[in-house]
């Protein structure tokens, strides 16, 4: 760390809440135009939620926000996302989700002292668990908050490894498991929090808040 305020970037993924590009497991539920509706919904109140984090003052630590955007942030995909000018833009590299999110913290790291990788599809992420994730860097190497389908909604990290990406079956049951068993195998410590629910298929919608559908 640094001698002044560490600085944390949160890292936003997210593809454009395009029909059929976006949320793509919940085209027989929703249809392709209401899948890319509900992707839009949860971007623009993840995007609220870092924006909230963002304006909170605190004296533990520097925010900053990215958007790692799928297409490219210039894409006709992203004219009905509005970015607040506070959060930064930037095209996901190329490579399966491991490689893209690699890239993403290690160059993060090259600016800050600690980045937080989340996704758009997790409404149970607030304001509060950014906050907890950026605090809980001061004191751990990582922290994750995992999700009840054996993935996770949030990560952090303040030192990096490939071997924390490498080779991981994404969108499996074992995301989180083999994540913090990678950590432990880099000598990093972990924080954690409680699992929550992500939106990922037909059987996750009941746990949309209120009135989203």
């Amino acid at each position: 760390m640094t001698a002044t305020k560490p600085r944390i970037i949160l890292q936003l993924f997210a593809k454009a809440p395009r029909a059929g590009f976006a949320k793509t497991r919940l085209i027989p539920a929703l249809g392709a135009a209401g899948a890319a509706a509900l992707a839009k919904r949860m971007l623009e109140n993840t995007l609220a939620e870092c924006q909230r984090t963002l304006v909170q003052v605190n004296d533990d630590y520097r925010l900053a926000v990215e958007l790692w955007a799928a297409p490219d942030i210039a894409a006709p995909a992203w004219a009905a996302i509005q970015l607040p000018s506070s959060i930064h833009p930037l095209s996901q590299p190329v490579g399966d989700l491991g490689a893209r999110m690699a890239t993403a913290a290690e160059q993060g790291l090259q600016r800050a002292d600690g980045i937080v990788l989340l996704g758009s599809d997790c409404p149970a992420i607030t304001a509060v668990s950014l906050q907890w994730a950026a605090k809980a860097l001061l004191s751990h190497d990582s922290c994750m908050i995992p999700t009840f389908d054996g993935g996770y909604a949030l990560l952090g990290l303040r030192c990096f490894s490939p071997h924390l990406f490498a080779d991981i079956a994404w969108s499996t049951d074992t995301v989180a498991s083999v994540t913090r068993q990678r950590i432990a195998e880099c000598g990093m410590s972990l924080a954690e929090q409680a699992k929550v629910h992500d939106i990922d298929e037909a059987a996750d919608l009941l746990h949309l808040p209120k009135g989203w559908l």
